[in-house]
C-alpha cells in the first residue's frame, strides 16, 4: 500500500490524463450506442419480425469475446482510440437496444390511445408520449452499458488505444504492483460511479414519471 500510495503521489498528473482518456473512450462509446441503439429499439417494438432481427443480431454481436472483437476490429480500423471507440459501441448496443425495446413495449397501451385521441400523430406520441414514459428503462440499458464498457476498455492499450489500461498491462509486464493497481483501482471506482450516478438519475426520473 505504501509503494502503491509513493506511485500515485509522483504520477498523478500522469493517471489524471489517463482517466480522463478512458472516460472520453467510454462516453464516446456510449454516446454513439444511445443514437443508434434507441432508435434500433423503438423499430423493435415496432412488431415481433423486426424486433427478432434486430435483438438477434445484437445479441451475436454481445456473444464475441471482448479480446477477439477488438482485434478483428483493428484488423479492420488499424491501431489506436477510434478503434477502441468503436468496440465499445458495439459491446453497448445490446443493452440499449433491449431496455428501449421493453421500455416502450411496456407502455400502457391506454396512455397511447388516449394520446390518439388527443390528435397526436405517431412521431408526436413517440416524442413526447412513449420515450419518456420508457426513460427509466433507457437509462438502466446506458447503466449497464457503461460498467461494461468501463471494463472492456482495461484492455485497449493491447491495440494501441489509451487509458488506465496503460497503468494495468504496464504493472502486469514490469512485475509492479504499484502501477497494476494504479490503473485497476480508477477503473473500479469509475464503474461503481458510473453504476451509482445513472442509478440515482434513473430512480429521479420514474419518480419524476409518477409525479
Amino acid at each position: 500500500m505504501e509503494l502503491f500510495l509513493q506511485y500515485v503521489g509522483e504520477n498523478w498528473q500522469d493517471l489524471l490524463v489517463l482517466t480522463y482518456q478512458h472516460i472520453l473512450m467510454v462516453v464516446s462509446g456510449l454516446a454513439l450506442a444511445f443514437a443508434v441503439g434507441v432508435p434500433l429499439g423503438t423499430l423493435a417494438a415496432r412488431g415481433p419480425r423486426l424486433a427478432g432481427v434486430i435483438l438477434t443480431s445484437a445479441n451475436i454481436i454481445q456473444v464475441f469475446p471482448s479480446m477477439a472483437l477488438l482485434v478483428l476490429l483493428m484488423i479492420l480500423f488499424g491501431l489506436g482510440n477510434g478503434t477502441v471507440i468503436i468496440g465499445l459501441f458495439l459491446y453497448s448496443l445490446l443493452p440499449v437496444i433491449r431496455n428501449t425495446y421493453v421500455g416502450l413495449t411496456q407502455v400502457n397501451p391506454a396512455i397511447t390511445e388516449a394520446g390518439r385521441g388527443v390528435g397526436m400523430s405517431p412521431l408526436q406520441l413517440l416524442v413526447s408520449v412513449q420515450l419518456p414514459l420508457a426513460l427509466p428503462f433507457i437509462l438502466t440499458g446506458i447503466r449497464i452499458a457503461a460498467v461494461i464498457a468501463i471494463g472492456v476498455a482495461t484492455i485497449a492499450p493491447l491495440i494501441g488505444g489509451q487509458g488506465l489500461g496503460r497503468e494495468i498491462y504496464s504493472g502486469i509486464n514490469m512485475d509492479n504492483p504499484a502501477r497494476l493497481y494504479a490503473g485497476a483501482i480508477p477503473a473500479a471506482v469509475l464503474a461503481l460511479l458510473a453504476d451509482y450516478g445513472l442509478s440515482r438519475l434513473r430512480r429521479s426520473t420514474r419518480t419524476a414519471g409518477r409525479a
